[in-house]
């Protein structure tokens, strides 16, 4: 499916060269047939066609090169980063501003209101202190320490700097107080409901801060050898695999199964846009066994039924395929353990172009009759 796709895609860009071959002149024309290759197992293009394929080459060389291991992993609420919402005072709840979970909410949002005998009490208190200052604060020092003692009170059971503030301009005491969310994140849990009385402490809700999340994988034990906390690792969500995470990885933990000992391994990604959620699936990748070798991109080897093979550059825009032996391999290099010598050219890009170009013009698989 995948060839055919390049095959079809190689026929409208060569359609589309082709009228430019056309219009060149005649001694261009000769010039470019002196130059055509009499290997027929090569391959000429023109500049056109290598733009347009996205064609680039590179050298041979030597890079490390290390083993990737693949783990499926999920994406999981990071409950170090999550906060729990309890009352600051004993009430009733006269008003819920978010009744579902799972909607999301950003710190300074409403959250609830509340109806306190106990924070209208201190409303009074405060509203007392603050007269006897006014009044006689300037005679006796003590009362400016009462009014701030009582100010401190509002504060602590949870009324905020701008609603104390309006206390003061208003002398009014406000009969329902209006609570704000402490944080942002996602709403999980609610449990509460308007009318209910609550004391101090009741839990009233959860918020999850997903800027942050886990991924977790499990290693069996030939793998966890290779993992260390602290070391990076890659992640690609699940229908986001064109946009490569990095995650650090945070905790290892033993876990024993069916007589087998699985290790979890935690990572942290960034999540500052909220587009991954907590349950999407994930792969987690690393690399091992890391050495120096002569290696290729992995873009530029090619893999069917009669084997593997590279397109090596003998002359300008002209290509042929070559037979070659792979050993490891991680997100970005393949080792050639036969079939290339260092400084050699090489397709690094456009390498299923060339199979299909090849293909096409004759009919044939590249490497039909080549064994390594």
């Amino acid at each position: 499916m995948r060839h055919s796709i390049y095959i079809v895609f190689l026929g409208v860009f060569l359609v589309a060269c082709s009228g430019e071959q056309k219009s060149e002149d005649h001694s261009a024309h000769a010039s470019s047939s002196q130059a055509r290759p009499t290997n027929t197992n090569s391959l000429m293009l023109t500049d056109s066609q290598v733009k347009l394929a996205n064609i680039t080459t590179q050298k041979v060389s030597m890079k490390p090169v290390g083993q990737t291991q693949l783990l499926n992993g999920v994406l999981a609420v990071d409950e170090e980063n999550s906060q729990v919402i309890s009352s600051r005072i004993s009430g009733r709840i006269e008003k819920l501003f978010l009744k579902e979970t799972g909607k999301p909410i950003k710190q300074g949002e409403h959250l609830y209101e509340i109806y306190s005998e106990e924070l209208l009490t201190l409303q009074r208190e405060f509203l007392l202190a603050k007269e006897q200052f006014e009044s006689l604060g300037k005679q006796e020092p003590r009362y400016e320490s009462f009014y701030k003692t009582a100010e401190r009170k509002l504060l602590l059971y949870g009324m905020n700097a701008s609603q104390v503030e309006q206390l003061k301009r208003s002398g009014m005491q406000q009969q329902r107080i209006t609570f704000y969310s402490p944080a942002s994140g996602i709403v999980t849990e609610i449990n509460v409901g308007e009318g209910q009385y609550v004391s101090e402490g009741a839990q009233l809700y959860r918020i999850e801060n997903t800027s942050r999340l886990w991924v977790e994988a499990e290693l069996y034990p030939n793998e966890v050898r290779f993992v260390k906390t602290g070391d990076r690792v890659g992640v690609r969500v699940s229908g986001f695999e064109s946009e490569p995470l990095e995650a650090k990885v945070i905790f290892l933990s033993p876990e024993y199964r069916a007589n087998t000992q699985i290790m979890v391994m935690r990572g942290v990604i960034a999540n500052s846009d909220l587009k991954f959620k907590p349950g999407m699936q994930a792969q987690v990748l690393f690399t091992h066994s890391t050495r120096n070798a002569l290696s290729v991109p992995v873009d530029a080897v090619i893999r069917d039924e009669k084997g593997t093979h590279v397109y090596v550059e003998s002359g300008k825009n002209t290509f042929e395929p070559r037979m070659v032996r792979t050993g490891i391999e991680d997100f970005d290099q393949v080792e050639i353990m036969e079939g290339l010598k260092e400084n050699e050219v090489i397709a690094a890009t456009g390498a299923y172009l060339l199979y299909s170009e090849f293909v096409l013009k004759q009919g044939v698989d590249p490497m039909a009759g080549h064994h390594h």
